[in-house]
């Protein structure tokens, strides 16, 4: 039996998927689990149970419900369990029929590629919060175009934008499946890390916030030819760019509204045991401009044959002519900032 620790458990991943490379995940599940003050968690695909357990010990919540469709990575939890004394209910369903049978405070979807096929049943089961992780970042962000319209019933685009182009479309379609249920949805923290997009959301039940949310759906005008981008909230037909003259092309429907939720981020931030680059993460989360997308800074210098100066300057430059502006932990050469394409452009001269 070959054991494995992570966090405060120690755990056996023999007969059952585990990703010791999802540790950052799992750690920054665990502290908004504990920034949240969760009493009632699902974790709808378990595999090994780790994250489950994890959060059952680290962030002490009471009710934690372990599934899994396979008996035999179910007979694993309940090993790992009596291995760490833990107490969590275990039930070996597939997690759909789980999901539409009973409802959870809080609902965990970390599945193998896309979370698309457990949305729907998850948006019904979720009372307070929906936690989601998506590995199928090619089809998300453009790379698969056919699959990722498929999947999310939104057209994508490769960009120099694409990893936050995957996370909205993501959210996007969270947006759609709850409102058809009569609930909204408020992102607390997205992120995208290596292969994945994790981003956690607060559900609101209401017709008026489900209409209300939806207004935060729309389309990105995206031009091909100068790389500039407008955010059209509702539906929009393709158009002509206002910066370069160049035909448009939409991406969407996708989320526009806001992705990150500060004060959240930084009870997670006060809750994180150790690793150093979770912290850096969420504290970059924690301080991005609340626009949607972001433009390459590199892109941008090639573009128009300037050579690139320090990234620092032109955030600091656009902040002083009155424009909001962050770097991002979407793209280390990322600039987001509701400036319009001239005005980063002059920015990047100037420095």
């Amino acid at each position: 039996m070959d054991l494995t620790g992570e966090g405060a458990i120690t755990f056996d991943a023999n007969g059952a998927f585990y990703n010791p490379k999802m540790k950052l995940n799992r750690d920054i599940g665990v502290a908004m689990a504990r920034a949240l003050c969760l009493t009632d968690y699902l974790d709808a695909l378990s595999a090994s149970g780790i994250r489950g357990l994890r959060v059952a010990r680290e962030a002490k919540v009471m009710n934690v419900t372990l599934n899994d469709v396979s008996p035999r990575a179910c007979e694993l939890i309940r090993r790992n369990l009596a291995r760490n004394d833990l107490v969590c209910e275990v039930t070996c369903r597939n997690a759909n029929v789980l999901l539409h049978e009973r409802h959870f405070q809080a609902v965990d979807l970390d599945p193998f590629g896309s979370p698309s096929p457990y949305l729907a049943a998850a948006s019904r089961s979720a009372q307070s919060y929906l936690f989601i992780t998506a590995t199928d970042t090619a089809p998300l962000c453009g790379a698969h175009l056919k699959s990722g319209i498929r999947k999310y019933m939104a057209l994508p685009l490769r960009t120099d934008y694409h990893r936050e182009m995957g996370a909205r479309i993501l959210l996007g379609l969270a947006a759609r499946e709850l409102a058809r249920l009569d609930k909204a949805m408020q992102p607390m923290l997205t992120h995208v890390t290596d292969h994945y997009v994790r981003t956690y959301l607060r559900v609101v039940k209401g017709a008026k916030a489900a209409d209300e949310c939806l207004e935060s759906l729309g389309y990105m005008e995206h031009c091909p030819c100068c790389g500039s981008f407008v955010p059209l909230p509702g539906l929009r037909p393709e158009g002509i760019c206002g910066h370069c003259q160049g035909k448009t092309v939409l991406a969407g429907p996708l989320w526009l509204g806001r992705i990150q939720e500060p004060d959240v981020i930084a009870r997670a931030l006060a809750r994180l045991d150790g690793n150093a680059r979770a912290r850096r993460l969420l504290e970059i989360c924690a301080n991005e401009a609340p626009v949607p997308m972001y433009y390459d800074h590199h892109s941008i210098c090639e573009r128009r044959n300037i050579t690139p100066g320090k990234m620092d300057d032109v955030v600091e430059r656009l902040r002083a002519w009155g424009h909001q502006a962050s770097r991002t932990h979407f793209c280390g050469l990322g600039i987001k900032t509701d400036a319009p394409l001239r005005a980063v452009e002059e920015a990047t001269k100037s420095s």
